[in-house]
């Protein structure tokens, strides 16, 4: 038998079942698994085969991210970058610092604010003013479904008392009725459509550190959410292309092309011909994304009863929903026709049920080679649904370090729930004992794209101690999911959802994408799975991270 090009020993192995880690080697040759057990090694190591020695940690599959914004998360660390502050204070000073390191810059953009650092959720725009009088600021929140501009971007904007809101979002008002700085969903547009288009090489330049960064928490392959014209996005797909094509791409990359809420069902023609151009061995484009409502914290988020706490005005107590029913219904219907997966952002009770009961009508749901479609966040579900996921086969693509009480959890979202739908927040044990599929994604640069930070919320439903969000009570704890059932979601949940067939698993034959860490997570304390690290990210065979 031919030798092994590389052989990884001395540790255990987690094969992407759901089962515990279990001591083992792995060796790999031409990209491939070739073999998996104890005592291999003997016979496939040669004088040109490198050993990777574990060390006591583990080798397990590539981590899949079924939800992530990989260019933007690129963009906004080049940028003007808050999201290693957790203070107003804290972002001012990075404010400024930025504004002055960069005097030539038109727009101060960038974004990472979090929206529990202010009253409200909703930043002044008399602040930004002190720090950057002189030029328009653009900063969106962590969760992009907000903005926080200066008076100079309001005014380039012609925003004033009498600028109506849009239909799919508003704008924060003082008493005057004057816009104070802070613009959510839609109405980020009325600034953000000013603002300088991002040229493709900023494109390039912000996936390759997107992608970098990824590699170095052990991802080897995703699905960005929005590819596509829409909001702060432009449109990546051909970056995506050229990257793949020069070989800079080492990833594998699905695209969820963008569907846009005001185009309805004349934009398929636009969707396939986008599908059939971004072709590729490492990039395709055979996802849609369609985002049905907003977020609990702007109280956008679409809810079957209305919401608890005063000051709603975002035109419906109820929030929105970017899609009626049957609009949502129709869209459904002929991209699954057409073998389009469909990717439903829906966080609230009634935009989960609007998806589910979009998908369950669907002719013929169940037809051998029919698309694996799936809804993310899944922040609030009426218990009525939970296990429809499975009935329907519809997978669950979970943000799992989302399940925790957090400042912006507590001090916006559960007074405008109250205790009652507050408990049927993010039910992935529920979800995943009715049998349905879970995948999992980070949906950073919302949050960290580091998959073992939010395994450690999905086993213990509260972030680590000396996180400075912790709070030490578990977060409705029978939600819990057992380390090996969330580490199967991230791995070969996330790739079933991608279509990356052989990947997800440690098994011969497979693909050899896969990730070394520094210890045995299933060996040590619960409380510890956020302390592991990544030594090496490998994609193909081929190291694309660590030394």
């Amino acid at each position: 038998m031919r030798d092994a090009d590389v052989v990884f020993r001395g540790g255990v192995v987690f094969d992407g079942s759901g089962s515990a880690a279990r001591s083992g080697t792995v060796a790999v040759r031409d990209g491939r698994i070739i073999a998996v057990d104890r005592d291999l090694d003997r016979d496939l190591i040669g004088s040109a085969t490198e050993v990777v020695d574990l060390d006591g940690g583990m080798v397990l599959p590539g981590f899949v991210d079924a939800h992530v914004h990989p260019v933007e998360g690129g963009l906004e660390r080049r940028a003007c970058d808050l999201s290693e502050g957790h203070t107003r204070d804290q972002y001012l000073a990075t404010i400024e610092a930025y504004a002055r390191a960069h005097p030539d810059a038109e727009w101060i953009v960038g974004g990472g604010w979090h929206s529990a650092a202010f009253p409200g959720g909703t930043p002044l725009a008399a602040d930004l003013d002190r720090v950057v009088p002189d030029r328009p600021v653009f900063l969106s929140n962590r969760d992009h479904h907000g903005a926080w501009v200066n008076s100079a971007a309001l005014k380039r904007a012609g925003l004033d008392r009498d600028t109506p809101d849009p239909d799919d979002g508003r704008l924060e008002r003082d008493a005057d009725g004057n816009p104070s700085g802070t613009l959510h969903e839609g109405a980020r547009l009325l600034v953000h459509d000013l603002i300088p288009r991002v040229t493709d090489e900023e494109n390039r330049l912000g996936l390759l550190e997107g992608q970098r960064y990824l590699h170095s928490f052990g991802v080897t392959s995703w699905q960005d959410a929005i590819v596509g014209e829409y909001g702060s996005h432009t449109d990546t797909g051909d970056v995506y292309l050229a990257a793949a094509q020069s070989g800079e791409l080492t990833a594998r990359v699905v695209a969820a092309l963008w569907w846009d809420r005001h185009s309805g069902l004349e934009q398929l023609d636009h969707l396939r011909a986008r599908r059939a151009a971004l072709r590729h061995e490492k990039f395709v484009a055979t996802s849609v994304k369609i985002m049905q409502d907003g977020i609990p914290e702007n109280r956008t988020a679409a809810l079957l009863d209305p919401y608890l706490a005063p000051g709603c005005t975002c035109g419906t107590e109820r929030g929105l929903a970017f899609l009626e029913r049957d609009e949502l219904i129709a869209a459904v219907h002929a991209l699954d026709a057409d073998d389009f997966q469909v990717h439903v952002h829906a966080i609230g009770d009634r935009a989960v049920r609007d998806a589910l009961d979009a998908f369950e009508s669907v002719p013929d749901r169940l037809r051998p080679g029919a698309p694996l479609h799936h809804i993310a966040h899944l922040q609030i579900v009426h218990p009525d649904d939970v296990a429809r996921f499975a009935t329907i086969g519809v997978a669950a693509n979970m943000q799992a370090l989302w399940a925790t009480f957090e400042p912006q959890m507590v001090e916006l979202n559960l007074p405008s729930l109250g205790p009652e739908r507050a408990a049927w927040q993010y039910p992935f044990a529920g979800i995943a004992r009715s049998g349905a599929l879970l995948c999992a994604g980070s949906d950073w640069p919302v949050t960290t794209p580091d998959p073992w930070a939010a395994l450690h919320v999905a086993v213990n439903r509260r972030l680590p101690e000396g996180d400075p969000d912790f709070d030490p009570r578990p977060f409705y704890p029978e939600q819990a999911l057992d380390l090996g059932t969330a580490l199967k979601a991230y791995t070969a949940g996330s790739a079933r959802i991608n279509s990356l067939n052989g990947t997800g698993t440690i098994a011969v034959g497979a693909v050899a994408d896969l990730v070394v860490v520094d210890r045995d997570p299933f060996a040590g304390p619960a409380d510890e799975i956020a302390s592991t690290t990544t030594s090496s990210t490998w994609v193909g065979g081929q190291r694309v991270y660590g030394d």
